[in-house]
């Protein structure tokens, strides 16, 4: 039976991956929340998130917690990931993360932590749906140069990064296929649209879970692709998943959902 260690526990998604893991038959066996969290030395059961009396331990009890695991799972912050990770990699944990809002030098760091010492999988986005928009973005470099593409995203009033971690990987490709060689976050004044630009823009409303859409639009029409996330439980069934597939796997290296969804 599989078995995982959650980072984050009582967090949004780190609640949804334990009760998704759970209704699979996956046991958590480590559950880890920060030092200063009144919660350590509680359960999950005590706490009502999951039948099970995992006992959650503080962040520097992170060795304890992974002893018993097959494959650790985090989605928290990047000051904890670059001490949590490299701590993982050297017990020889397989790893699910999907924490976003790195720098480009702490994900390098993270990178590096990882490659070539454990199997794992690095992905902004769990859902089995962005995944597939990922790939149909290919499709699209056969519109005309004179097609402008656009994205927007969505998310709830709690989130921190911005663009989220989904826009910046669905900007990513975008340009690939397109040429872009700056992305504009927000105009403001007299700003018109240069060629050379991805253009990405983001809504901070409520408690969207996400949407994500790209436009693509020429003189005369018009394609607009569109993808919404009804709840984060899309996100943990899919971090289950590939947790599922991760265990099945040997070579140390960073897969992506991609990987995990045979999309390469």
């Amino acid at each position: 039976m599989l078995k995982l260690c959650v980072a984050g526990v009582l967090g949004r998604m780190g609640v949804a991956i334990v009760q998704e893991a759970f209704s699979k038959g996956i046991q958590t066996v480590g559950a880890i929340e920060s030092s200063s969290s009144p919660a350590v030395g509680k359960t999950l059961r005590n706490l009502g998130i999951s039948e099970q009396d995992t006992e959650i331990l503080s962040s520097d009890q992170l060795v304890n917690a992974l002893s018993n695991a097959d494959v650790f799972v985090s989605f928290t912050c990047p000051t904890a990931e670059l001490t949590n990770i490299p701590i993982v990699a050297s017990q020889k944990k397989r790893i699910i993360l999907g924490t976003t809002g790195f720098t480009s030098e702490q994900n390098l760091a993270i990178v590096d932590a990882i490659d070539g010492k454990v199997p794992a999988v690095f992905s902004p986005n769990y859902s089995v749906g962005v995944n597939i928009f990922y790939k149909l973005i290919d499709t699209l470099k056969a519109f005309p140069q004179n097609y402008d593409f656009s994205i927007n995203e969505i998310h709830h009033t709690g989130k921190n990064d911005a663009p989220s971690g989904t826009a910046k990987k669905l900007g990513e490709i975008v340009s690939n296929i397109r040429n872009y060689t700056k992305t504009v976050t927000g105009r403001d004044g007299m700003s018109p649209r240069q060629p050379n630009e991805m253009e990405i823009t983001s809504l901070r409303v409520g408690g969207v879970s996400g949407i994500h859409s790209l436009t693509v639009a020429g003189p005369h029409e018009m394609l607009r692709i569109e993808h919404t996330a009804f709840s984060r439980c899309v996100l943990a069934q899919g971090a289950v998943h590939a947790a599922e597939w991760l265990s099945k796997q040997n070579t140390p290296k960073i897969y992506s959902m991609a990987d995990v969804l045979s999309l390469t």
